[in-house]
């Protein structure tokens, strides 16, 4: 099974070349599955329901979120309904959606996970123990598992890696919307990427234009900072799993329109 993994997908620009470059690799027969972060997808906050069916028809076989998961409160009722878009599983109790989903492929079954990060973010639940909870809870989950972790710190990224090395097929960082150069297959046969990148304006300061986050961080004022739009570019991996859940390959990629 070949997955594609694409990184954190940015407002309109990084929706074209997630369906001009992505949604072909998978009509070529390059990839069998599709794992997008569109949790910026909505002009880089949140994502809505009508952008979520956009990518989900492009290819996208799950969608994750994030921390902008509920900027656009339209998602909140929806998000119920559609269980292939999934936000992160230590979000508080209560908290409408999943943390997983698992979907059938031409392959067989691939299960998807995400958690959220808590160094320099929000108070989230433990994602260590939340990941520990589900597998206890669901077995049956495996043996091909793919986890996003979206989070700020590398060190965090790297240790949650490291803690769920050989009980899952793949592990990829989100959020940060710079691209890691530290591909790996680790020891026990998972799959490791710190930071998946950014499907977007690559002409820009993650995603946005140049010259008011300039203004913003010289000043201190506030600015409008809008959506950059050029060079355009789709960035993630594509990891392929044996039968067994094994990684035997990971291939980080960076496709510009």
């Amino acid at each position: 099974m070949k997955i594609l993994h694409v990184g954190d997908i940015n407002g309109s620009p990084g929706r074209q070349a997630f369906m001009k470059i992505a949604a072909p690799m998978k009509a070529r027969g390059e990839v069998d599955v599709i794992v997008a972060n569109g949790e910026n997808a909505a002009a880089g906050r949140g994502i809505t329901p009508a952008l979520a069916g956009e990518l989900l028809e492009a290819g996208a076989d799950v969608i994750t979120l994030g921390d902008h998961a509920w900027d656009q409160k339209e998602l909140i009722p929806f998000i119920d309904l559609e269980p292939r878009l999934i936000r992160p599983l230590n979000f508080a109790p209560g908290a409408p959606g999943k943390g997983y989903v698992r979907i059938e492929t031409p392959g067989g079954s691939l299960t998807v996970v995400q958690v959220i990060g808590r160094v320099f973010m929000d108070p989230y639940d433990c994602p260590f123990r939340a990941f520990d909870q589900l597998m206890k809870l669901h077995p049956e989950l495996g043996p091909r598992i793919l986890v996003e972790i979206h989070a700020e710190a590398t060190s965090e990224k790297i240790a949650f890696g490291r803690y769920v090395e050989g009980r899952v097929s793949a592990v990829a960082g989100t959020h940060t919307h710079v691209q890691t150069s530290d591909d790996a297959i680790l020891s026990k046969g998972t799959s490791y990427i710190t930071d998946l990148g950014m499907t977007g304006p690559k002409n820009s300061i993650i995603g946005r234009e140049v010259e008011p986050v300039l203004r913003k961080f010289v000043t201190g004022m506030p600015v409008k900072m809008d959506m950059a739009k050029e060079d355009v570019a789709l960035e993630g991996v594509v990891v392929e799993i044996d039968g067994s859940g094994r990684a035997r390959a990971i291939q980080r990629i960076r496709t510009f329109l």
